[in-house]
């Protein structure tokens, strides 16, 4: 896809993939993008660049422009591999370009490459880069969501490049949200913002509320949020930061997920009178498999529900392996403002409802305890134990949900 101006002399330059499913782990049905950015001004300058397979179409979309050589500033807002990895290729062409880098940027930089012939300035929170009639600030965002994260902000333009934040997994023809808007379902796109969220930065809540704040101490004025993934925010770019700060103030459905796999199908047969006990008691409920659902779509209707219940048999006194798989991606989250209980069966000996509860525990969420378990196949007494469970979880659940209403 050819360059687009996204301001006056500001050029998105980067590429489509159309065809991308796992993003390191991350399953992403929808493909995406890798964004950057080019200004044409007294002194042209780069913001990131692309993932290395795509890097001679971004290399063209620049030279649709200008020559590559005429490059004098390239700012990196990130090392990650899919906006750093063309960096070298651009240097060749760019030989006496200046980098703009994070201190951290620069140590992990230096690990991907040779940088002993590359000018490289250091940069931090409220350091700027005038270009000409363009004058870039930039604001250091560690954690969020790796140690050497930036963004830049371009004054006059009111732009804010946001590097990984606010941006989504989302391969699209259109470039802008009022775009997206016009093709296809607007809810698609808030429904990718919050799966991105869910996956990526959920560990962060507490850093992105200090950073929105951060931002707005600082007076920016911004009219449009460039990510680099997915579109560019130019219709409401406030729109995307209320809904950062809902997600990070733990915003949730009144709803139960229920997240289970299964061995002999017992406890998936759990599954049906627990779902009409949460049903019965006025709360929705999504029931999920986790052997017939990628791993990054149970982390997101986790992260959308307020309570979730996770069932499994139990396999040599711990859980099933998949479980202990979402329990692993789960606690790497750091998942919060969340309600959490466990069911399951056994054959001989039980040990998998006791092992989730000590991983909730772990993670400091509330739990409803003691969950319920079945011996081999749910008997009608058990259907009817499951059914009492599920309703009074989902009573737990609108308690819990009152305080975030």
């Amino acid at each position: 896809m050819k360059a687009i101006e996204i301001k006056p002399d500001i050029y998105w330059v980067g590429a489509i993939d159309w065809a991308v499913r796992d993003f390191h782990g991350y399953v992403t049905p929808n493909g995406t993008t890798y964004n950057n950015y080019l200004i044409l001004d007294s002194e042209i300058t780069l913001v990131d660049t692309v993932k290395h397979d795509f890097t001679e179409v971004g290399i063209g979309n620049i030279r649709e422009l200008i020559e590559p050589s005429r490059i004098k500033n390239i700012v990196i807002n990130h090392i990650e591999n899919d906006h750093l990895a063309a960096l070298d290729r651009v240097m060749e062409l760019a030989p006496d370009a200046t980098i703009h880098i994070t201190e951290r940027g620069k140590k992990g930089m230096e690990r991907f490459f040779d940088t002993s012939r590359w000018n490289i300035r250091v940069v931090k929170t409220g350091d700027e880069l005038n270009t000409g009639k363009y004058t870039l600030q930039f604001i250091e965002t560690p954690m969020l969501h790796w140690p050497d994260s930036m963004m830049t902000y371009v004054k006059g333009a009111k732009l804010l490049i946001s590097q990984d934040a606010f941006g989504q997994h989302l391969a699209s023809t259109a470039r802008f949200d009022d775009d997206f808007v016009d093709c296809s379902s607007h809810t698609a796109l808030e429904n990718s913002v919050v799966d991105y969220y869910a996956n990526i930065l959920m560990p962060f809540g507490a850093l992105i509320k200090s950073k929105i704040a951060q931002i707005e101490k600082l007076g920016i004025e911004i009219d449009m949020i460039a990510p680099d993934h997915g579109v560019i925010w130019r219709r409401d770019p406030q729109k995307v930061l209320r809904m950062y700060l809902d997600m990070a103030n733990g915003k949730a459905a009144l709803r139960v997920a229920v997240i289970y796999d299964t061995m002999w199908h017992s406890t998936e047969q759990m599954t049906l009178p627990i779902m009409q006990g949460i049903m019965d008691e006025g709360v929705g409920c999504k029931v999920i498999k986790l052997r017939a659902t990628p791993m990054s779509v149970a982390i997101t209707e986790f992260w959308m529900s307020r309570g979730c219940l996770v069932g499994s048999p139990t396999l040599n006194n711990e859980v099933f392996p998949s479980v202990a798989e979402f329990i692993t991606h789960l606690r790497g989250l750091r998942p919060k403002d969340r309600i959490a209980g466990a069911f399951g069966s056994y054959g001989w000996g039980g040990g998998a409802v006791k092992w989730l509860y000590n991983e909730f525990q772990s993670m400091k969420l509330e739990s409803v305890e003691p969950g319920i378990q079945v011996q081999y196949r749910p008997s009608k007494e058990d259907e009817k134990n499951c059914y009492d469970f599920g309703r009074e979880f989902a009573r737990r659940v609108k308690e819990y949900h009152k305080n975030y209403d």
